[in-house]
């Protein structure tokens, strides 16, 4: 009989010819090797079920073959065969799973208990990383079936969470800004197109030239052929990374008026998308929408347009579209009825001469607004120092207009008045430098507050500049100040995954005994990361997913790990709106008349199957992105 020595060592052995263990350290296999026992199983047993309760046993094939059955999707059964694992992701979410593992022929298992298991997690990092990379396939299978219940519809809708990489289905074509008028006509002929792109000598977009360029800058003043493009382009064409999905690019096009937009990656020119290229994936409602926003004269007309985005909204939950495109669209919305308020009211002030602009900030800033939004903005504004006084009381007035008539359009008014129409939120770029520096330099638990809410800022109304101005102010100094970033990490640690030690999930009590709020433990921890992530990185977006996408890209994250977080932080915003969408009243008429209260609380075991573990590891996911902020930024 061979003694535990040898028996180990032939157990070592074979261990070290399958990954994960090929990637293990020895002592981390003469750990394993002391621990396991060697298990039996004829033909046709069922080595582990779901329905038998949480997984309590690492399996090790050794010999013979397994098949595995998923028991929540109809996907084909799989096999597996000597060295690889079962249950992994049950074992490491700490659940049932929803894989049944039977005996396909005579199989002999290695046998590690679940208390052993968590300790090789925590002391061989191969073992580790393959854990996770298992739980992160899971996501993604999981969220996959998911999509596949939504509707017709919502598959259409989705379509424009496309990445503008995947619209551009052609090489860009384009000139240099030393290039001439009469060669960039030539050019255009050659290709059949009406506009061109005009870059410099790193290829990055400095204008375009289209035929309407042609028109009023060429021919009607007399400019000779041998002029340079870069004299009659149209300067500071609008660009979006192609990481940018197809909404942000209706969205920017709304803002700009422009009908085509270039596609970048890390600046330099790889596309160009137009107007009709993003229509082309919408569903003829939404144009419509747009279409009745820009053509309203007065609110009458601007309350309509509301109802129908509520309406479409409604319907676009009810079919189960996902988070994503879903906040975007209803952002885009948003976005184009207020810039048309904004329009209809400016000439009823006196605001001839002032360059100012309108700023979203919080969830509006981000591009992530949901059913129940209420505002958040502010202004900002540039003049000399002995005018701030008389500007902000002029812009003032036509900011508590504006407020006042976005409540008559729904958006109810801020309770903690973060509005412009506060005159601590309009300030010239000066004072907003001044104001950010100080948060920055003297990062206090109420500065932290504030720049959670305003370093979110996007810049909706007026010269747009000005806010593309600040950005990149913002972006210069907040990467350089160490405390700040360690704070602001520290900060984003703080909401902790409820995540059960004995039940599935950690419920509250009191009040509101049994439920989970949602923003406040679940996105809220994606959102604040992705905004240290960003802040640190010197990453000018402020969207949640694309914060994380480009961080990723940064620090050259596997995708795979970016996507499981961008996926689960979707996933709770999902539940979000599905808990806000049910808490309206369904017998109070048309949806812009029924009260649009903030709910972001669930009942977690009232959920099926599906939704469940995967709010399970939504959270598990929220935790691992803190984790890896903590060990990126934080140090």
């Amino acid at each position: 009989m061979a003694t535990p020595v040898l028996i180990a060592e032939t157990t070592v052995r074979f261990l070290r010819s399958h990954v994960p263990f090929s990637r293990m350290a020895r002592k981390d296999l003469e750990f394993v090797a002391e621990r396991v026992k060697l298990a039996y199983f004829p033909v046709g047993t069922t080595i582990v079920d779901p329905a038998h309760g949480v997984a309590e046993q690492l399996h090790i094939i050794q010999r013979g073959h397994v098949r595995v059955h998923n028991t929540t999707t109809a996907s084909d059964d799989e096999v597996r065969g000597p060295g690889e694992c079962f249950p992994v992701a049950a074992l490491a979410a700490g659940t049932a799973g929803a894989r049944r593992f039977e005996a396909t022929e005579d199989v002999f298992c290695y046998q590690l208990t679940r208390e052993d298991f968590e300790s090789l997690r925590l002391r061989s990092v191969p073992f580790a990383e393959y854990c996770t990379a298992v739980l992160e396939s899971i996501v993604q299978q999981s969220l996959g079936q998911l999509r596949q219940n939504f509707s017709h519809r919502a598959v259409e809708q989705r379509t424009l969470l496309e990445p503008l990489k995947v619209l551009v289905r052609r090489d860009p074509v384009f000139c240099e800004t030393t290039t001439t008028v009469r060669e960039a006509l030539e050019a255009m002929r050659q290709e059949r197109i009406g506009t061109i792109a005009v870059v410099d000598g790193q290829r990055r977009p400095g204008g375009i030239f289209t035929l309407t360029d042609l028109m009023d800058r060429v021919v009607l003043p007399g400019v000779d052929l041998s002029a340079s493009v870069a004299e009659v382009m149209t300067p500071a064409p609008g660009t979006l990374d192609e990481l940018a999905t197809a909404q942000e690019a209706l969205s920017l096009m709304a803002q700009l008026g422009y009908h085509q937009l270039m596609v970048t990656r890390e600046n330099r020119l790889v596309g160009v998308v137009s107007e009709r290229d993003l229509f082309a994936l919408q569903r003829v409602t939404m144009r419509n929408i747009m279409q009745s926003i820009r053509l309203s004269r007065d609110l009458t007309g601007l309350q309509r347009a509301r109802r129908d985005i509520d309406a479409l909204t409604d319907n676009l939950i009810a079919q189960g579209a996902a988070a994503e495109p879903l906040t975007h669209t209803i952002t885009a919305l948003n976005d184009a009825l207020a810039d048309r308020l904004f329009g209809l009211l400016a000439p009823r002030f006196e605001l001839d001469g002032i360059d100012w602009c309108w700023l979203s900030v919080g969830s509006e800033g981000r591009r992530e607004q949901t059913v129940a939004t209420d505002q958040d903005n502010a202004i900002l504004f540039d003049c000399e120092a002995a005018d701030r006084d008389a500007v902000r009381q002029r812009l003032l007035l036509y900011a508590r207009a504006a407020n006042d008539a976005l409540a008559e359009l729904g958006f109810p008014l801020c309770t903690g008045d973060i509005m412009a129409r506060n005159p601590d939120h309009c300030l010239a770029a000066e004072e907003w430098r001044a104001r950010f520096a100080v948060w920055i330099r003297e990062p206090t638990p109420e500065a932290l507050l504030q720049a959670n809410i305003f370093f979110d800022f996007r810049a909706l109304f007026g010269n747009l500049a000005l806010g593309e101005g600040l950005r990149n102010w913002l972006m210069g100094v907040t990467p350089e100040n160490r405390l700040f970033q360690r704070l602001l990490v520290a900060n984003a640690l703080q909401a902790e995954p409820p995540l059960g030690m004995i039940r599935s999930f950690r419920t509250d009590d009191g009040e509101h005994a049994g439920t989970i709020d949602l923003k406040t433990h679940g996105t809220r921890i994606f959102v604040d990361a992705a905004r240290a992530f960003a802040l640190a990185l010197g990453i000018a977006d402020t969207n949640t997913a694309q914060r994380l996408r480009l961080a990723g890209r940064r620090l050259n994250i596997d995708e795979r790990e970016t996507d499981s977080a961008v996926e689960a932080y979707h996933f709770l915003q999902m539940l979000r709106l599905r808990a806000q969408r049910d808490a309206l009243e369904p017998d109070r008429g048309d949806a812009a008349e029924r009260p649009r209260t903030v709910v972001n609380r669930i009942d977690p075991y009232t959920l099926n199957d599906l939704d469940k573990r995967m709010l399970k590891e939504a959270f598990r996911q929220a935790r691992s992105l803190q984790q890896r902020l903590e060990q990126t930024v934080g140090q």
